[in-house]
């Protein structure tokens, strides 16, 4: 179900896919919406209750003045208020795993369990795809052409305006995030307590191997690695092993 709440005058929007589980917020990546997490809630359901984030910028959420760091810190901090929730287990994929570390970071009595799917903790956001997006297509197809292999990816984010095809997100402004994602974000991540899963795709051109164990490393004890068969976007890749690897990771039992 789609809902909204306000922030500062600015309207965001969220999908709560239901059932009786425990809620996870999730938060994804640069070209993406809520919606991407549909397949990841239903795999997950019905112990997980997946309520997913239409961030700043993206879907069906106004568009905003700034992409900085805070910014999104923010407004993961009134979404949560908004849900009435207590402490919550939170899920980000790229740009959402670090917006989901950094608040987890800086509310660390308000997150169980992290989830980061496929993002670092020193960022060089390459922000080619975006230069490379057309504005308008005359339709569908010919959107889906002009993408070419990564049209899949994106296919969530597809709209229909009277002027032809084009994404939820404005291209300029995922630009201006791209550019506010990009830099050394160690402080964050090591100043996580919570049980951390850190998952990465063997073929990844995002998240490089030694990269990702040193992250583990400096978080030794709290923080797990998982590798695997996929690119940047595990959860579409290797969408069953995926949801299999978070299932797993959320029900573990808390440290004695």
């Amino acid at each position: 179900m789609r809902e909204f709440f306000t922030v500062d005058q600015r309207r965001l929007s969220f999908l709560d896919f239901g059932g009786p589980g425990l809620p996870v917020l999730a938060f994804h990546g640069h070209y993406n919406e809520a919606s991407v997490f549909a397949p990841l809630a239903e795999a997950l359901a019905p112990r997980w209750r997946v309520i997913a984030l239409d961030q700043r910028g993206h879907g069906e959420s106004d568009r905003a003045q700034s992409y900085h760091r805070a910014d999104y810190v923010a407004d993961i901090a009134a979404f949560h208020h908004h849900l009435g929730l207590g402490p919550v287990a939170v899920l980000g994929h790229s740009l959402g795993g670090v917006n989901a570390y950094q608040y987890a970071a800086r509310h660390a009595g308000r997150v169980t369990a992290l989830v980061v799917e496929d993002v670092g903790a020193v960022v060089d956001a390459d922000w080619s795809l975006a230069a490379r997006l057309p504005r308008r297509a005359r339709s569908r197809q010919e959107l889906v052409a002009a993408i070419g292999p990564t049209a899949p990816y994106l296919e969530c984010s597809f709209r229909r305006f009277d002027d032809g095809w084009g994404f939820s997100f404005d291209i300029a402004h995922t630009v201006l995030s791209h550019k506010a994602l990009t830099g050394d974000h160690w402080s964050d991540w090591e100043s996580v307590t919570c049980p951390t899963l850190l998952v990465r795709g063997t073929d990844s051109v995002v998240l490089a191997q030694d990269h990702a164990r040193e992250m583990v490393a400096r978080r030794a004890g709290q923080a797990q690695l998982v590798e695997l068969p996929a690119g940047h976007v595990v959860q579409r890749d290797a969408p069953d092993e995926f949801a299999a690897a978070v299932d797993t990771f959320l029900s573990q039992p808390p440290a004695a």
